[in-house]
């Protein structure tokens, strides 16, 4: 059992049911069936330091891919003592302007949407128009605790402006040079969250994919929308992590309703889960058929995620309303959204000295304008404002 020092409730027990037998078996084979893929392992590079084919050629075939032990101890602690601060500092109910503590909550003075709430084992999204209908089934919904609270925590977004050891993730050498093996080196952001399946209250995500904007696109490839990447604080498995169809990324917008139909139950049999330890870092391909049921382990998952995309797939469209407002992503507003990568790659320069950092292409010859310090934390608030959602 990972030690978990966040302010978490303790509830009583729950289950899915009638269909507890059947979700056991269905973890176990998910979990096997993980577990023999060949898409797993260290960041690993080749003789010319460029992130190594077979782990490029995993990740084609299969849409996702899992880096094993990518965060020390020492980072997966300062990523604990911030995520805790945030759930501190969270509104003490849904819709309430002050903390537990009676100060402003966190997020209240900021113009883009942060701390988004759900209620314990429901699915808010399947079946419903919500974020552009891309959820159209809906996930079994086990009965809460009876002692649940009425809400709790799924999301913070916009996480960076709010942790430091977020953004100092976010300019990891090795994570942005996996995202310029896939994304290429003038990659754009996407947007960043902080995704909490408490344990014995966290709610689904129903089956979806995650792109929009470039289905009926004649260069739409199997990268076209992107990828998250996932940092597992404390590990997930089979009961609180994410489930993934593997190849999905390449098969175009999917009809998942029918494939729940088919399947008579939102346990698509194709699907798997990714299977982490703590500090491990997963990349899901946004076009991947993939979703999460309701979490009735004791287990927390903490999943710090950032998106990635191709800049050919940003520049010039007009698009938003999910993450952002809807804007033209003219070379302007993506400067703009992309200086956080620079901030991070600054925060993490002063943390880890010893290391040498990632060098962004787009905005190398700014390196001076975006040193991470207090003008900067004033330059970042609501800068989710400007994601870029595709």
């Amino acid at each position: 059992m990972v030690k978990v020092n966040l302010p978490l409730l303790e509830v009583s027990g729950a289950d899915y049911g009638d269909d507890e037998a059947a979700m056991v078996d269905y973890r176990a084979d998910g979990t096997a069936r993980a577990m023999a893929m060949d898409n797993r392992g260290p960041i690993r590079y080749d003789a010319n330091g460029k992130l190594h084919p077979d782990i490029l050629d995993a990740y084609s075939r299969a849409g996702f891919y899992v880096f094993e032990d990518v965060l020390g101890e020492a980072e997966r602690a300062d990523l604990e003592r911030d995520v805790a601060d945030i759930l501190d500092r969270a509104p003490v109910a849904k819709d309430a302007k002050l903390d537990k503590h009676g100060r402003p909550a966190l997020g209240v003075d900021c113009q883009a949407r942060t701390v988004g709430w759900v209620k314990p084992l429901s699915d808010p999204n399947g079946g419903t128009d919500a974020a552009y209908g891309r959820h159209p089934s809906k996930m079994n919904e086990p009965t809460p605790p009876s002692d649940a609270p009425e809400h709790v925590v799924q999301v913070v977004l916009g996480s960076l402006q709010f942790s430091d050891a977020c953004l100092r993730m976010y300019g990891h050498p090795d994570l942005l040079a996996v995202t310029e093996a896939i994304n290429g080196p003038d990659f754009t952001p996407f947007n960043d969250i902080i995704w909490i399946k408490h344990p014995r209250l966290g709610a689904s995500v129903a089956w979806h994919q995650d792109g929009w904007t470039h289905w009926e696109n004649p260069e739409l490839d199997e990268n076209t929308h992107g990828f998250n990447m996932m940092a597992q604080l404390y590990g997930c498995d089979a009961a609180n992590g994410l489930w993934v169809v593997p190849g999905s990324h390449r098969m175009g917008k999917v009809d998942i309703k029918a494939m729940v139909e088919v399947a008579g139950s939102d346990r698509l049999p194709e699907a798997v889960p990714l299977i982490c330890a703590p500090g491990d870092v997963a990349i899901t391909n946004r076009q991947a058929i993939h979703g999460s049921f309701a979490n009735t382990s004791p287990n927390v998952r903490v999943t710090i995620n950032v998106g990635s995309q191709r800049r050919k797939f940003v520049l010039g469209v007009t698009s938003g309303g999910l993450h952002s407002p809807v804007a033209l992503y003219d070379d302007d507003y993506i400067r703009q959204r992309s200086r956080v990568i620079m901030y991070g790659i600054d925060a993490r320069r002063q943390r880890y000295p010893e290391e040498t950092p990632y060098v962004y292409a787009p905005l190398a010859d700014r390196e001076e304008q975006y040193r991470w310090n207090d003008a900067a934390k004033a330059d970042m608030k609501d800068y989710n404002m400007q994601d870029l959602g595709i």
